[in-house]
């Protein structure tokens, strides 16, 4: 007569009872050990888009300036054409 089921053996199951009674001790030790890491890598994502975020501002002032400076030198030179053919 077998105590234990086929396919199962005793070691297996001495660490399968060990872990289920110590998974109340061992789980919380592991949160807490790696809430600061987690806590960190949240942190570092927030700092990385609010850069991100500065980053594209930036870009979006010098496109929007280098924008008007070409509007206003093709508005510039719309002009003075427009005078040259008055004169003539």
């Amino acid at each position: 007569m077998r105590l234990v089921p086929k396919g199962l053996s005793l070691p297996g199951l001495a660490i399968g009872a060990g872990a289920v009674l110590l998974a109340p001790v061992i789980i919380p030790a592991v949160g807490s050990a790696l809430k600061p890491l987690l806590k960190a890598t949240i942190k570092g994502g927030i700092l990385a888009y609010e850069g991100a975020k500065v980053s594209i501002a930036e870009t979006k002032e010098a496109f929007e300036d280098i924008t008007a400076e070409a509007k206003a030198e093709v508005s510039k030179k719309n002009t003075t054409a427009k005078k040259t053919i008055k004169k003539k």
